[in-house]
């Protein structure tokens, strides 16, 4: 949830700090040589007296939060009120206190809006005009108050033409955000689609009978492929950090049961590199968002593939403090130490002659720590020269083993998906035939359609795009065939627009959503899983 800046409350902290400030001026002005502390005691007790409505006028304001005019017009009389009996009866020492006029003018303008300053002018000029009329020493000094008048005048309509010119250079920057953002949810989806398609598509090649020179040209493709991959999926992940969308979903998980399964995932781009993967198991169970986690350590090990390529990759979890650590240790090139403590900047890459050929941007590490910091988790990396890096990941929580944990284990052993009847309903006829080209060379019977309008189905799993056109989406096409059959199919949404929108749309519909571009072991264990979800009944939607 995102929350406004309450300004007002900012605007009535400041007020109860000018206050407390103004006693001790004033006490500071009886306590000089000559001056009669007599003289200054009833300013003290008045602004002793302010100061205590100002605090009421706080609790107020936290109570009832919100834009009520009339408040902040009684906040800038009680100002004024407050200014005036100190300068009438403080006299010429209390001159100063003419800055606090200046301050409520200024700062109601500048939080609350150019109505706002008019007003707070207007209240000011009275002010002024008050303390002329009762202070004989402003009356001795006409130009004096002209010159206080008129400077109570200019500065305001000065502020008023930068807050218009502020105005309207947010207005623009926020139009410019929203034609970006909707560029890039368009130009997202627009790339996920052919992404998608091409990986499911050399996917499929590799399950057929190739011979070694077919392999290796497959091979180069998908690491092509990869790379584009993975530099797509860290901008939109950029993108979507520096927009404040993302927020952790805590779950409690085997660490290393997901890490086995991180590393499966990661098995082909290692075995391109020519990474040994090797994993120290450990018994944990940890309470934090998987998701965010498991692109903190891919970022981590596509690092490793690059710079480490052909050398053995460690990862392990330690106890550490009160919580875990994932330790991820390479034996490649390594970092210099005067790059150490730029390699988490954004765009930041150590350029080194043999590193010519690498791909990348020099993104993984920031949006690592990024990650990190909204996680809770803290990353930190050690390296030498010649002998590799170390990134470590701690302050995961510790979690105790759910009671009534399904074992993953029985689903990794079931093989492969042989007779599973999937329903696929996707309306890009490349990603409709890749796809099911790549089910079909795992065993599965696929019934395919491009729309999910009266769809007739006696499938074991849905598989649905969520845009199926303009009459409908996969949700609304997984609802009318689970009332259809009666109780609630196992299903899944594979899309290429905002998942997190996607996944708020769902509520608790038990169905899963991978985001295009989709890895085929991704797909794999995905459909294991819900072949081995049990069926609920299903409400009238």
């Amino acid at each position: 949830m995102k929350f406004e800046k309450n300004t007002e409350l900012d605007q009535a902290n400041l007020r109860i700090i000018i206050a407390s400030i103004a006693i001790v001026y004033i006490g500071v002005l009886g306590a000089l040589p000559g001056q009669r502390f007599d003289t200054y005691l009833p300013v003290v007790v008045y602004i002793a007296l302010f100061l205590l409505a100002s605090i009421g006028l706080r609790q107020a304001i936290v109570r009832w939060p919100g834009h009520y005019p009339a408040r902040r017009i009684f906040g800038m009389v009680h100002d004024y009120t407050g200014t005036c009996f100190g300068l009438v009866v403080g006299g010429e020492a209390a001159l100063p206190l003419y800055a606090v006029i200046i301050w409520v003018n200024l700062g109601n303008g500048m939080r609350y809006g150019s109505r706002y300053l008019a007003i707070a002018t207007g209240l000011a000029l009275l002010a002024l005009m008050a303390v002329y009329r009762l202070t004989p020493v402003w009356q001795a000094q006409p130009y004096m108050v002209l010159m206080l008048m008129l400077t109570s005048t200019v500065i305001p309509f000065y502020a008023h033409l930068l807050l218009e010119r502020t105005r309207k250079a947010s207005e623009e920057a926020v139009a410019a955000n929203l034609e970006k953002s909707r560029f890039l949810a368009q130009a997202s989806h627009d790339l996920r689609q052919p992404i998608h398609s091409i990986g499911l598509f050399t996917a499929c090649l590799r399950e057929s009978r190739l011979g070694e020179d077919e392999r290796r040209l497959v091979d180069n493709i998908d690491r092509s492929l990869l790379n584009v991959s993975q530099l797509f999926r860290s901008i939109l992940d950029l993108y979507t950090l520096d927009n404040g969308r993302v927020l952790p979903k805590l779950q409690v998980f085997n660490l290393g049961e997901w890490l086995a399964d991180l590393l499966r995932q990661n098995a082909e781009a290692a075995r391109w590199a020519g990474v040994e993967l090797r994993l120290r198991p450990c018994p944990y169970w940890v309470r934090t968002d998987p998701a965010l986690l498991a692109t903190m350590v891919q970022n981590v090990l596509s690092n490793c593939f690059k710079y480490g390529a052909h050398r053995p990759v460690l990862i392990g979890v330690r106890q550490r403090g009160a919580g875990l650590a994932i330790v991820i240790y390479d034996q490649g090139s390594g970092i210099a130490e005067e790059h150490l403590p730029k390699v988490f900047e954004e765009f930041y890459r150590v350029r080194q002659v043999r590193d010519k050929d690498v791909e990348g941007v020099g993104l993984g590490l920031s949006i690592v720590k990024r990650l990190g910091q909204m996680m809770g988790v803290d990353v930190a990396l050690r390296s030498q020269l010649g002998r590799g890096t170390a990134v470590t990941l701690f302050g995961l929580p510790v979690a105790a083993q759910p009671s009534l944990s399904a074992s993953r284990d029985d689903a990794r052993q079931v093989g492969l998906l042989t007779g599973l009847k999937v329903c696929l309903v996707e309306d890009d006829r490349n990603v409709l035939l890749a796809t099911s080209a790549l089910l079909e060379r795992w065993g599965c019977v696929v019934q395919a359609e491009l729309t999910g309008q009266d769809l007739l189905t006696d499938c074991d799993i849905i598989v649905a795009d969520y845009d199926l056109g303009s009459h409908s989406n996969g949700i609304e096409c997984i609802d009318a065939v689970r009332r259809q059959r009666g109780f609630a199919v196992p299903a899944m949404i594979i899309t290429g627009h905002d998942s997190e929108k996607i996944q708020a749309a769902l509520h608790d519909r038990q169905i899963a959503i991978l985001s295009k571009p989709v890895r085929p072991a991704e797909l794999r264990a995905t459909l294991r899983a819900l072949r081995d979800r049990q069926t609920e009944p299903v409400e009238e939607v």
